[in-house]
């Protein structure tokens, strides 16, 4: 189970430090990531599609874990992540904005790599957080 858990912590540290190389020692080649609002990617291309394409709009994202849970082939984490909007983020024109939302993933681990993931972001935060008027 640590292993498991080994796993999750790399895949928040490549979120974080954008080395998206490292992937194939963490993702299933068939790999699937499923978003609450309906977003989805596959493979391990999609994640690295998906982790440069964020880090894009938000240079600066870092994903800190707060909890972890595991049991049996599954992780989750809640976590904290920060980053300032320096790119264009979901239409919205870059407001230079440092924003902080809580999020949680449930991982499924097969085979020492993640091999799905279910994302729910506070994204009514992280949207209020850019729209808001300073």
């Amino acid at each position: 189970m640590e292993a498991n858990r080994d796993v999750v912590k790399k895949y928040h540290e490549v979120w974080s430090n954008g080395q998206v190389n490292e992937l194939g020692k963490i993702l299933a080649p068939d790999f699937v990531c499923h978003f609450i609002d309906g977003i989805e990617w596959k493979g391990i291309e999609g994640a690295n599609s998906s982790i440069t394409s964020h880090r894009k709009s938000f240079p600066d994202w870092n994903e800190e874990i707060v909890d972890m849970i595991s049991e049996g082939d599954k992780v989750v984490t809640r976590f904290k992540s920060t980053g300032t909007q320096l790119g264009a983020f979901n239409g919205l024109d870059p407001t230079g904005k440092k924003v902080t939302i809580y999020e949680t993933a449930i991982y499924r681990i097969a085979n020492g790599k993640i091999a799905e993931q279910w994302g729910f972001p506070d994204a009514l935060s992280l949207n209020n957080q850019l729209e808001t008027k300073n």
